[in-house]
């Protein structure tokens, strides 16, 4: 797999360009505002089709671009059903600029698979942070793409529309079994590994409540 990134907008958003060094199909992860330029000067530049557009979950930071990368490329979006209503009917609770609506096209369903040449995303539904929250797990290339699930350190935020703490703890529980070797790239912040963040997601699981 080659992967690029780059952070993105006032929020600072890890924009993630995938790609399968065969065929050279793409996908992308969270297109926040301001990504059209870059996305479209790397797929230029590489040689590589854009086959989706990943939304991990609704929130306006990771799904600003959408609309515009989705018309340049004419690639589908993808995002959990939970969430899709946040992409079609944007509330984009302290953004500085517009959020233009999109229309998701394909559901990224709990055990789903995104494929693009020979490169396989298991589709995990993550669940706390937003209703239909998601990570995508790469078990080929040891690679999780968190989004705003699990962060170096912490986890998303639970009191905002859509979040449960409860649902957190089970989402966290979950990724504390997972074996290492598994590098994390969160939507936000520094990568970081599962062995690395394992002692406090452990704790997590076993007192079934976030750490203050």
């Amino acid at each position: 797999m080659e992967r690029i990134s780059r952070v993105v907008g006032p929020a600072r958003t890890n924009v993630h360009l995938l790609a399968d060094a065969r065929t050279r199909e793409a996908i992308a992860i969270d297109t926040a505002i301001p990504s059209l330029g870059w996305i479209s000067d790397e797929l230029r530049e590489r040689g590589w089709t854009l086959k989706l557009i990943v939304t991990t979950h609704g929130h306006w930071d990771h799904f600003g671009d959408n609309a515009a990368v989705a018309a340049h490329t004419r690639a589908p979006i993808a995002v959990h059903p939970l969430d899709a209503h946040r992409l079609t009917n944007p509330q984009p609770h302290w953004a500085p600029f517009e959020i233009p609506a999109c229309v998701p096209a394909v559901d990224l369903a709990e055990g789903g698979e995104i494929r693009f040449g020979e490169i396989r995303l298991t589709v995990l539904h993550t669940p706390g942070h937003t209703e239909g929250s998601v990570c995508l797990w790469s078990a080929d290339d040891g690679l999780l793409f968190s989004g705003d699930t699990l962060f170096a350190g912490s986890w998303g935020r639970v009191d905002l529309p859509g979040g449960s703490a409860a649902q957190m703890v089970e989402s966290l529980a979950r990724l504390a079994t997972f074996e290492d070797p598994l590098r994390v790239y969160p939507g936000h912040g520094p990568e970081t590994t599962i062995g690395r963040e394992r002692p406090w997601l452990e704790m997590v699981a076993r007192e079934r409540r976030l750490l203050v």
